[in-house]
């Protein structure tokens, strides 16, 4: 018997076989001993019969990893990702000469947005968070973020906040309804039909946050 685990340990007690885990997942079992075997990332406990337990947070880490895979992630881009977030690592250096870029996130799922901000602190941006629109519109006065990034379905109005938004800075309009024409209208800067792919919602932050002069500070006279 090994010793009495604390409260706060729960979530790392084997607790679900390799069946179970596919089964909540809706991946094959074969598709979790290939991760496991080729990446070292997410590595369960072996019962006495030598097979594999998972615990709930391990669960919770191929999800995201399934999750990242059926954006558009390859397997070995989202297990690097998770071994940077599980190590730390997601935080880039600060370099003294770049200014701070501060986004706005306003996204009414809780698990999209949870999955939005990694991507985006792994860029180095401080990110605020709202889920209704209330609470995003106060966040940009105070914060006055260079991007919003919104969420048209999010409770209070999206489009309505989208037009406020847009008229003092980018905005980065997302929905899972073909909402462009829409979103673009309002004032958007850019529209992505959810759910987004990562690369794609990256380098779609990266252009919008370039092409307004505030990622870096200007190196060269502009001619």
């Amino acid at each position: 018997m090994s010793e009495p685990e604390a409260s706060g340990d729960s979530g790392r007690r084997p607790i679900y076989s390799i069946g179970a885990v596919a089964s909540m997942l809706g991946v094959e079992t074969a598709t979790l001993r290939a991760w496991e075997d080729r990446y070292g990332v997410v590595v369960p406990a072996r019962s006495k019969g030598e097979q594999r337990v998972y615990s709930r947070d391990e669960l919770e880490q191929l999800r995201f990893v399934v999750d990242l895979v059926a954006r558009g992630s390859t397997p070995a881009d989202a297990h690097r990702l998770l071994a940077d977030r599980a190590g730390g690592l997601g935080e880039r250096a600060v370099d003294p000469d770049r200014t701070t870029i501060v986004v706005l996130l306003a996204e009414r799922d809780r698990y999209a947005a949870e999955l939005l901000e990694y991507f985006l602190r792994t860029e180095g941006y401080e990110v605020c968070v709202a889920r209704e629109v209330d609470v995003a519109e106060q966040l940009f006065v105070e914060l006055r973020p260079q991007l919003s990034i919104l969420e048209l379905m999010i409770s209070g109005g999206g489009l309505e906040l989208c037009a406020r938004l847009a008229a003092e800075s980018p905005v980065l309009a997302m929905s899972p309804l073909d909402l462009r024409d829409e979103a673009l209208a309002a004032g958007a800067s850019a529209f992505l039909t959810k759910p987004v792919v990562p690369l794609q919602f990256v380098s779609t932050v990266r252009d919008l946050l370039g092409s307004s002069a505030l990622t870096r500070p200007a190196k060269f006279p502009v001619a």
